[in-house]
């Protein structure tokens, strides 16, 4: 299955996500880790449209996601940057780009080192928190246990 940029645009304007989540991890410097996400989610029925996608993006793994749906997942920065290079160059339609726009820019802080001081973790947390206009306490939370060790320390 061969895909074309306009597709794999539109497929991900209607399917994809992109995500970033904060864990508590107590080995890091901040004690914070930063898990940026792209994600698209398939029926098993459908899962070779996601395997399309990983030959496209040259990146990425194809796993069991839930019940009889499956995920093709990109994690590492490296490959969050050529789904970055290619979602600049082929830009989304949808509001979903603004998402995607605040991702690229929490991937590019990534680059530089930013997720490992407090100041950069906070950035990162706050536009995360505009993110996919759902709630996200936890990430209220942790903004608030950031921005108290920065003023006590």
């Amino acid at each position: 299955m061969d895909l074309s940029p306009d597709w794999v645009v539109g497929f991900t304007d209607g399917e994809g996500c992109f995500f970033v989540g904060i864990n508590p991890n107590p080995q890091t410097a901040t004690g914070y880790q930063v898990l940026p996400e792209f994600t698209i989610v398939q029926h098993k029925r459908d899962i070779q449209v996601l395997y399309a996608l990983k030959r496209f993006f040259r990146c990425g793994v194809v796993r069991p996601n839930h019940e009889d749906r499956y995920a093709y997942r990109v994690r590492d920065l490296k490959g969050l940057r050529q789904v970055c290079d290619f979602f600049l160059r082929h830009p989304l339609k949808t509001k979903k780009r603004i998402d995607f726009l605040r991702f690229h820019r929490i991937i590019t802080m990534m680059e530089r080192g930013d997720h490992f001081r407090l100041e950069g973790l906070l950035e990162i947390v706050q536009i995360a928190m505009r993110m996919n206009t759902q709630k996200r306490p936890q990430l209220e939370k942790v903004a608030a246990e950031i921005r108290r060790r920065l003023r006590v320390g």
